[in-house]
């Protein structure tokens, strides 16, 4: 079998967690026998010598229907449904926020599409976008689907109530790397060391975390470059930040474990969350893991996590404090690396593209 991966055109040069999906997810396909080529919304794609399209992300439905109508060939979606109007509307500054708080998500989304198209920083690959705008898009593509793969039952559940659909849906939960997450537990970690894995930018809430422990016992290192478009935030978040917060840019996973190794404490006090990779692969490498109650977390996490309100610095603190008291949580690595691997996930999508070639 031969499946094309369509993502965004940003994939590489805007890395976030979905880039990390979408690698992963083909390197385990293939191991599974099933040939995957990556290509971005933007380029030109021979659909001819593929069985299957596999879209990412909902909540760009621009780069998914100049493929789907050119192609006339059967695709299935991983949604990757995040809700950012939480975030847009509460804490968003200036004109913006005052925008989005009289908008829908589907509205604002329709907006930024729009804004990264004005700008130059991204694509638009499908000009009855314009017209049709984002939640009659969405609708199109998931009307047409063979079917669709949701991070967890809690995605599914949003997806339905927003766009009202019925389309069949196969939970796939997002993964850590097993083979590179290795952890020594020979090695002590450092009680006050935290440190957060993320791309800098409002919906991960960096700013919200600084305040919290800012001259503290902890020493937080903050790891990931800014996002385009955030660089105002960024300056902010090393504006306030006090002696005992050490930011660190964007570092490859390899590099990581080091990190992930020597910190007692990983913290996402995002606006939302759909399970947060970073989180898994800290926990996969013993830590102790805090993050947002905003989101599907409780569904990867339960009782394994310290849970904050993004709202609420004494919030996070108080989680950070709790976690890095707490003893280290065997059990959550061990659910991590059999209930949520790349390997796993893998496995549960070549089955649906069997059934799903089955039934054509």
């Amino acid at each position: 079998m031969e499946v094309v991966f369509i993502a965004r055109s940003t994939l590489y040069s805007v890395k976030g967690g979905d880039t990390f999906q979408v690698l992963q997810t083909a390197r385990h396909l293939e191991e599974l026998g099933i040939r995957v080529d990556i290509r971005l919304t933007h380029e030109k794609i021979d659909y001819d010598r593929y069985d299957l399209l596999h879209f990412f992300n909902i909540i760009r439905p621009a780069d998914m229907l100049y493929h789907i109508r050119r192609s006339g060939k059967p695709f299935v979606v991983s949604t990757l449904l995040i809700d950012y109007s939480g975030y847009d509307k509460q804490y968003r500054k200036g004109i913006p926020g005052f925008i989005c708080r009289l908008l829908s998500a589907d509205a604002i989304e329709y907006l930024k599409t729009m804004g990264r198209y004005l700008q130059g920083r991204d694509k638009l690959m499908s000009k009855a976008y314009l017209w049709k705008g984002q939640q009659r898009s969405v609708r199109e593509i998931l009307d047409r689907a063979a079917l669709v793969f949701s991070g967890s039952v809690m995605e599914y559940k949003r997806l339905v109530q927003q766009y009202h659909c019925s389309i069949g849906c196969i939970p796939v939960p997002n993964g850590a790397d097993a083979s590179l997450f290795n952890f020594d537990d020979s090695q002590e970690k450092e009680d006050n060391l935290v440190i957060c894995v993320a791309r800098i930018e409002g919906i991960k809430n960096q700013l919200n975390l600084i305040k919290a422990l800012n001259n503290t016992r902890y020493k937080l290192l903050i790891i990931g470059d800014h996002a385009p478009g955030q660089s105002a935030y960024y300056r902010e978040c090393r504006k306030i930040a006090a002696t005992n917060i050490q930011f660190i840019d964007y570092t490859p996973q390899e590099e990581l474990v080091q990190y992930y190794q020597k910190a007692k404490v990983h913290i996402l006090p995002s606006w939302f969350e759909t399970c947060g990779l970073s989180s898994l692969e800290a926990g996969a490498m013993g830590c102790n893991i805090v993050i947002t109650d905003k989101g599907y977390t409780r569904e990867y996490y339960g009782d394994h996590a310290f849970y904050c309100d993004p709202s609420s610095p004494a919030s996070i603190y108080h989680a950070v404090d709790r976690a890095a008291h707490a003893r280290l949580r065997p059990d959550l690595r061990e659910k991590i690396l059999t209930d949520y691997t790349w390997d796993r996930a893998a496995a549960c999508i070549a089955r649906a593209y069997d059934q799903i070639m089955e039934a054509i």
